[in-house]
């Protein structure tokens, strides 16, 4: 019988109900779950210290050889604790319980010698440590640990309770007690010895009870290993496979669209970054293999321009385009844009949106259906089962962090064939970054902004200077700019203590007293006629302040706005703060962007505001909402959080380990693609493990 299959209630210490709180809690039902469960941090209890040696720069937890003197209640109820003072021959010390007072106070027997393990703290110099753990020293000499350093795991409150301080690491120890010597060895030994790697038995055993911290090290790299080969096993056998169908669509001429656009429509000269990224496209889609592209460029460095002419080619070659846009207000301006620039060209533009009225709908439908329209711009409502494309060849994608990567996916369904991809963002999203390291997307980077645009100063206030805030935007309103406010809530909410539009709108119109300001206000809960009225007043200027939700994060475009404040900033993600951003700076003047925030921020919302004031590079912002966030699921639908399927290698943290297991994986597949070997056996396995979901490869899909 396999024992890393057992189920984890047959465990000593377990039982049905630890069994059922492990899996609810921690998703852990076998022995292997539990192996899989690794350590966060180590603590060394082979020292043990005297009270005159603790300090307040002491080890976090630390364990004491001490006898009880006396012990003592105080307070009542819930109020209620228990002290027992302690001594060794060069101090005294308190252990304070607040909880399980009866339980603790049978265990503890004045004039006998203790081993205390717990955190010490000190209150008017003397030290105390609040709930420690307690063990007699004949418990002590008895005992036989695994190691000396004790693994401290990731846990709920829950389980915490339930199992106490060395609750999960004595579980571990009975699980490892029943598959010692039987773990099996997925990488042939060649692959072992050519990146010097311990056996995996081993690298389990000091993953939970390191011999040294050498041994902990190389535990850790071959865990690292198999996980990041796994990964590449799965990546690198998806690319090889969608390149060696050459399923893809051959956009073999540049015609009349494209050139006629580009020698007589063209609003002003492409940049050099536009060119390039031009280039690469066009020889994607001329090799007859699917396109799998994403284009990275800060908000106004020309990308929808790119999308365009990538579309041309597409018409060219007579094939139908579409493009996807998050919100109706982007959908209604990339259509007003393109409709403009191919004015008095014989290319067909549609739109279609959840709020198009019957005859836009109809007209749409009927035209990409008979491939009277060429290219389609739309929102959600493009992926919709009615939406029948007559020879769909290229697809654009903008925003591409605002869709599911379900949604993105299904615009996949919409040919018998593939059409070509280009997924277009101002700041990857972590999941896509992740892919970017793995190797599976081709990666165009416009990182010239055209010329006269300004860098947007970046600053970060506390609600401290909000009367200087309010003194800077009346002096942009006096030079003739407009200003953007920025909410996280529309109204007050008991649940998150942040700003809310509502009281927002009614200080500004208090603040704001003059009657030549005018302050309109926009969100998602208006009408759509409200709401566009807004929008209406603030592009002609008829308003100088619009307060609004991160509804305006996409899609508006007024290049006198020269002020954006993001209220409760900490409030968003790294690449909702860079989109806002990105909705000023337009014009040739110089733009603001103020981070407001309470005083009091967690470590990381500080490393986020700090990111953004330190710099306007998407990628480098995304790389830090990478290491805050995670990976996402690479092969799956998850965006954000450390990926379902890594437990302990890290793709930011662990680039020199993910660049080998590349390598390593290009020599297997190269060798043996289908793994058919007998002795890639544990390599299927390790492929297997890791391949995501099977009904849809999102991985193909950015």
């Amino acid at each position: 019988m396999d024992n890393l299959k057992s189920d984890i209630k047959y465990v000593a210490g377990v039982g049905e109900a630890r069994a059922r709180l492990l899996d609810k809690e921690l998703g852990i039902r076998t022995v292997g779950d539990l192996l899989d469960h690794f350590p966060f941090r180590y603590i060394d209890r082979t020292r043990v210290y005297r009270i005159a040696e603790i300090t307040d720069e002491a080890p976090t937890l630390v364990q004491l050889r001490v006898r009880v003197t006396g012990t003592a209640y105080a307070g009542t109820g819930r109020k209620r604790r228990f002290t027992v003072f302690v001594q060794d021959a060069t101090g005294q010390a308190e252990l304070v319980w607040f909880q399980g007072i009866k339980w603790i106070e049978k265990r503890v027997e004045v004039g006998r010698e203790y081993l205390v393990f717990g955190r010490p703290s000190f209150y008017r110099g003397q030290l105390s440590m609040a709930h420690p753990e307690l063990e007699t020293m004949e418990q002590y000499l008895s005992r036989r640990a695994e190691s000396g350093m004790q693994g401290i795991y990731p846990s709920t409150e829950r389980i915490s309770t339930m199992f106490g301080t060395k609750g999960m690491y004595q579980i571990v120890c009975n699980a490892w007690a029943l598959v010692r010597g039987h773990i099996p060895d997925p990488l042939p030994e060649e692959i072992r010895t050519r990146y010097g790697l311990i056996a995996r038995h081993d690298a389990y055993y000091n993953i939970h009870f390191p011999q040294s911290p050498e041994l902990l090290r190389q535990a850790q790299y071959r865990l690292k290993f198999d996980e990041l080969l796994g990964v590449q096993l799965n990546v690198q056998s998806r690319r090889t496979a969608r390149l060696a169908k050459a399923d893809g669509f051959r956009f073999t001429r540049v015609g009349d669209a494209f050139n006629t656009f580009y020698n007589e429509k063209l609003p002003f000269p492409l940049t050099g970054a536009q060119k390039r990224v031009i280039r690469e496209i066009r020889q994607d889609t001329a090799t007859g293999y699917q396109m799998n592209r994403l284009l990275q460029g800060d908000v106004g460095s020309g990308k929808t321009l790119v999308a365009l002419m990538s579309m041309l080619l597409a018409v060219d070659n007579g094939f139908q385009a579409c493009m996807m846009a998050p919100t109706e207000i982007l959908a209604r301006q990339h259509f007003a844009t393109i409709s403009r620039l191919l004015d008095g060209m014989p290319v067909r533009v549609a739109i279609l949106t959840g709020a198009s009225k019957a005859r836009e709908r109809r007209e749409a439908l009927e035209g990409i259906a008979s491939g009277e329209v060429h290219i389609l711009i739309g929102t959600h409502a493009l992926i919709e089962e009615r939406v029948r494309f007559a020879n769909l060849g290229f697809v654009v994608i903008d925003e591409q962090h605002r869709f599911g990567v379900e949604q993105r996916a299904r615009l996949w369904t919409k040919n018998e064939q593939p059409p070509h991809i280009l997924v277009m963002t101002a700041t990857p999203i972590p999941r896509t970054l992740a892919m970017t390291l793995y190797g599976d997307l081709d990666v165009s980077v416009i990182d010239e902004l055209p010329p006269g645009r300004r860098p947007i100063r970046t600053y970060h206030y506390t609600d401290a200077a909000r009367l200087k805030l309010f003194g800077f935007m009346r002096q942009q309103i006096a030079q003739g700019r407009q200003v953007y406010v920025v909410y996280p809530l529309i109204k007050e909410s008991e649940a998150m203590d942040y700003k809310d539009l509502t009281d927002g709108y009614e200080a500004i119109s208090r603040d704001f007293p003059l009657p030549d300001y005018v302050t309109a206000i926009c969100h998602g809960r208006m009408k759509p006629a409200d709401k566009e009225e807004s929008m209406r007043q603030f592009k002609e200027g008829e308003a100088q302040i619009l307060v609004a939700t991160s509804v305006i994060e996409v899609g508006v475009d007024v290049p006198n706005a020269t002020v954006m404040v993001i209220e409760s900033a900490e409030r968003f993600g790294l690449s909702q703060l860079h989109q806002l951003r990105g909705r000023v700076g337009r014009g040739a003047a110089q733009s603001y962007c103020i981070l407001m925030s309470g005083e009091k921020l967690s470590r990381e919302a500080r490393a986020r505001l700090e990111a953004m004031c330190e710099t306007n590079d998407g990628f480098r912002l995304a790389e830090l909402d990478l290491k805050l966030r995670g990976a996402g699921d690479i092969n799956g639908t998850l965006q954000s959080g450390m990926a379902f399927d890594l437990k302990i290698a890290n793709p930011t943290a662990d680039v020199q380990v993910l660049t080998l297991t590349r390598e390593a994986a290009a020599a297997i597949l190269a060798a043996d693609p289908a793994l058919a070997q007998p002795a890639h056996e544990g390599l299927r396995e390790l492929r297997r493990r890791y391949s995501g979901r099977e009904e849809l490869d999102f991985s193909r899909i950015s």
